[in-house]
Parts: structure tokens; C-alpha cells; sequence
């Protein structure tokens, strides 16, 4: 199971900090991805982070502003989100296992995040 949370209204150029949970012992060891989605559009790769949290990937749209970990201590996937855009308002999703090939089968909830300008 997996449960994302952290999101919120921010201003245009602010920040904001998503984490998802995960629970059962398989979480450690998945690579972990975030993915966000607006109405009407399909759901778009955001970052990602592999098991042991030593490589990340990033949608173009998101480099050099938006940041993934992993908190052992917490047992979450946390992104951190600088420089926001109006255009990052969305629902976001954290989902399990992450590949570049496969969609995860195991979804957090969603939480929304709204920038405004």
C-alpha cells in the first residue's frame, strides 16, 4: 500500500514537499516513481528513484527544480518541488514498482497540488 501526501495551494515560484509512504517490507526495495495528471489528459511521468536511492530520473519538464529521495528512517519517497510553475498544478501520484517500461501496479491516492500565479 501506498499513501502520498504533502500537497497543498502554493504561489508561483514557491515550494512544496510531496511524500508517499509505503508499507510492507517489498517498499524498500522497489524503485519508486511520481507521476502527476490534470483533467482531461493522461497521467505523465514525473521523477523517479530506484531502491537504493542512488539514481534518479526526471521528466525534462521538471529538471533543475524538483528533487526525489528516499528517507529510510521514514520509510517514504519524498519530492521536493522549488520553483513551481502554474503549469505543475496537478494531481500527483506516487506509484510502485517504477520501470521505464511498465506502469507501477500499486498506486498512493493522489494529492493535489495547485499553483497559483
Amino acid at each position: 500500500q501506498l499513501q502520498a501526501f504533502g500537497g497543498g495551494l502554493v504561489q508561483a515560484g514557491g515550494s512544496l514537499r510531496l511524500s508517499c509512504a509505503g508499507s510492507g517490507r517489498d517498499f524498500s526495495n522497489y524503485a519508486v516513481g511520481w507521476f502527476r495528471q490534470t483533467p482531461g489528459k493522461e497521467r505523465e511521468f514525473v521523477a523517479a528513484v530506484d531502491w537504493s536511492g542512488e539514481l534518479t530520473y526526471y521528466a525534462d519538464s521538471v529538471k533543475r527544480r524538483f528533487s526525489i529521495s528516499r528517507d529510510t528512517a521514514r520509510n517514504t519517497v519524498d519530492l521536493q518541488m522549488t520553483s513551481l510553475k502554474p503549469e505543475d498544478t496537478a494531481v500527483y501520484y506516487c506509484g510502485a514498482p517504477w520501470t521505464e517500461y511498465t506502469p507501477p501496479y500499486l498506486w498512493g491516492q493522489g494529492t493535489l497540488v495547485t499553483v497559483s500565479s
